[in-house]
């Protein structure tokens, strides 16, 4: 048997952990953006994990977003219309079971994906809830706050999330719209402040009545947040791009006013509140920095009165936990105020939390069993997500995580204590160059539609070699691309060619070789020192990319490794075959199930199906995934290396497929 490296600069991995995918919301079909952006790469890496510290130290959550008022506007206009017939909860519950049905074509491998309005994970989730916003409450984290809510006057109802739409007030934002109290790109402002607001019921402008809430006192995080952005700049596995965003929305609360309105401001500048004026020549607008969100309020609102048009940056500010619409889940009552509904972006923070709890449930653990996942310095949260959620995964969560500490939260968690989970934020995928989205103007197809043309595994390998850690990247599927002529390649097909040409020819050349000159059984003897230096240089650096969530440099790693093998397996055969050399060509038998072992193990996160066909074909049993043994040869795993047999594999028998379509 031979020995595993020991290595003092490999990367550690926790002794459980549990992964999270976001939540796609339940009025709608997987998109682009859910598979190719999010799951693939959670699934990816939880597959690792299981492979790496044991399966059943991995739990892998995610579930439908049953609740929000993009939903309940959605069902609503299809019931008017009379295109759907049924309750609010048989509609999120169609979706759920769509969604569900994409992820199993796409070998997505949840421990449990839930909802949160239905089923078991529905009344744990509300519990949760409770118990959450009762933590919270108790440990002094929580304001009642009356605000500004846009009403319909036609209609008679409060509006809420998507039943408003305008522009966006957040300095420098690029997005297409603007909701009632966040756009479409996740930034966060007082509805008041809204530009051009427009109800979607009556198409006017609305009223502003007040209403009472519950708000997260967020802007109290601001130092802790910091000292935690300091603690993962530090860390080998942020990304920076994580680093970036959330630091912008560590800046002071600054007021932008165009310079047209210089004189107005000067003739109002000794009423407000103390603040540093920033009068850069290069820039259009006056910056005006305040010490404290109240002072900023203060001038937002003298602003308004006189008619002075502004734009506020990105800061820290309280985080809504509560609001008015009937779907949601009951916020307690607490103080006189009855009747609140969580607003959906903090309850589906906490919602894999429930989830885990709900799997946990189903195995007849301990009720209190989903601690030891959450809240032990052993475990380690992966959360994966897209760059436009980073302000609520990040700020808004971690500091909600934080305050349920008590009056002197850390962020570093004792053991008992919720643990700050890791973010894996993804950039955009782009269809066609531009931003694909479900609900803007470009269509691009559904993750349901893109398996008419091409494999779940074809895709997964795309996806993954995609450079998503680092920037947004154009996705070009030439079924779906006008522009594509018929002598154009497929830029999809890059990476499953891979799988489909180069690591099936390595295959099925050593299995037929085997087949005909050994009897069906791989010939026994040393593996060559040159063969194991180079598989065991190629796990090391696959474990360092994994750690780092580097999965397009994964992509190219395997790319050259497995193209290596099918290389020197062409000409050492060759050489072999030309010198009638018996010794040559058992050695390259010998080296080539190495090498072949090698890379089954490292590609069985990437590409399951094809990975498993090869173990069921070598005719050996589940450790040969199991990382504690990484370093060992395919003979460790025999009881007996002199006698074992293959499975025996048909004539053009593929264990990585292509997709009928792409058949000549």
């Amino acid at each position: 048997m031979s020995s595993p490296i020991e290595n003092a600069n490999r990367p550690k991995f926790p002794k459980r952990a549990v992964v999270t995918a976001g939540m796609p919301y339940g009025n709608k079909e997987l998109h682009l953006g859910h598979i190719g952006g999010v799951f693939v790469h959670a699934d990816t890496f939880a597959r690792f994990l299981r492979d790496r510290i044991g399966k059943d130290n991995v739990i892998f959550v995610s579930g439908t977003d049953c609740y929000g008022s993009p939903i309940s506007e959605n069902y609503r206009q299809l019931v008017d219309s009379g295109e759907f017939k049924g309750t609010i909860n048989d509609f999120v519950q169609y979706y759920h079971e769509r969604q569900k049905e994409v992820l199993e074509k796409y070998n997505i491998d949840l421990n449990l994906f839930a909802a949160s309005s239905f089923g078991d994970s529905a009344e744990i989730h509300n519990q949760v809830s409770r118990e959450f916003f009762l933590t919270l409450y108790s440990n002094g984290y929580l304001t009642k706050m009356t605000t500004s809510q846009f009403y319909d006057t036609d209609y008679g109802v409060f509006l809420n999330g998507r039943q408003v739409v305008g522009q966006c007030p957040i300095e420098g934002c690029t997005s297409e719209k603007g909701y009632a109290d966040e756009c479409s790109l996740g930034h966060q402002y007082m509805p008041v402040d809204l530009i051009n607001p427009k109800s979607t019921l009556s198409g006017k402008k609305p009223e502003m009545r007040d209403v009472t809430n519950w708000y997260f006192n967020l802007n109290e995080f601001h130092d802790l947040l910091k000292s935690w952005i300091d603690h993962l700049e530090k860390s080998p596995n942020t990304r920076p791009s994580l680093i970036k965003t959330i630091k912008e929305f560590l800046k002071p609360p600054i007021i932008y006013v165009k310079k047209d309105y210089s004189d107005l401001l000067e003739s109002i500048k000794d009423k407000l509140p103390k603040h540093t004026l920033q009068d850069e020549s290069n820039k259009s607008s006056f910056a005006l920095i305040f010490n404290s969100l109240e002072d900023r309020d203060k001038a937002c609102k003298l602003l308004r009165e006189k008619s002075i048009r502004y734009r506020t940056g990105k800061t820290l500010v309280p985080f809504r936990l509560t609001g008015n619409v009937e779907w949601g889940i009951p916020a307690p009552s607490i103080e006189g105020i009855d009747n609140l509904t969580f607003w959906v972006w903090p309850e589906s923070l906490w919602a894999p939390i429930s989830f885990t709890k709900t799997y946990l449930k189903k195995l007849n653990k301990d009720e209190d069993a989903w601690k030891d996942w959450w809240c032990s310095p052993d475990s380690s949260i992966y959360q994966f997500l897209g760059e436009d959620n980073i302000y609520f995964y990040g700020p808004a969560e971690m500091a909600m995580f934080m305050a349920t500490q008590g009056r002197e939260p850390s962020i570093h968690p004792s053991e008992g204590q919720l643990q700050l989970p890791n973010l894996i934020a993804n950039n955009h995928i782009l269809f066609l160059d531009k931003k694909a989205s479900s609900s803007g103007n470009i269509k691009p197809p559904t993750a349901r539609e893109l398996l008419d043309y091409y494999t779940a595994e074809q895709l997964r390998a795309h996806f993954l070699g995609l450079s998503l850690g680092v920037r947004s990247v154009s996705f070009q599927p030439k079924p779906f691309n006008p522009k594509a002529s018929d002598k154009d390649s497929d830029p999809v097909l890059k990476e499953g060619n891979l799988l489909t040409n180069v690591f099936n020819r390595v295959a099925r050349s050593c299995f037929y070789t085997v087949q005909q000159y050994y009897n069906g059984k791989i010939p026994v003897g040393n593996v060559s020192a040159e063969v194991l230096h180079e598989s065991q240089e190629t796990i090391l650096e696959f474990e360092r990319l994994m750690y780092k969530y580097e999965f397009h440099t994964i992509m190219n790693l395997m790319d050259t490794y497995i193209r290596n093998i099918n290389k020197a397996w062409a000409r050492d055969m060759k050489l072999a075959s030309e010198n009638n050399d018996l010794e040559l060509r058992t050695q390259v038998v010998i080296d080539g199930f190495h090498r072949l072992r090698t890379a089954t193990v490292l590609m069985h996160s990437i590409a399951p199906e094809g990975t498993e066909m090869i173990l069921e074909y070598l005719n050996l049993g589940e450790e040969f995934w199991n990382w504690d043994k990484i370093f060992y040869t395919i003979y460790d795993f025999m009881d007996d290396p002199q006698e074992h047999s293959l499975k025996f594999l048909e004539p053009r028998v593929d264990f990585f497929k292509k997709h009928p379509s792409q058949l000549p």
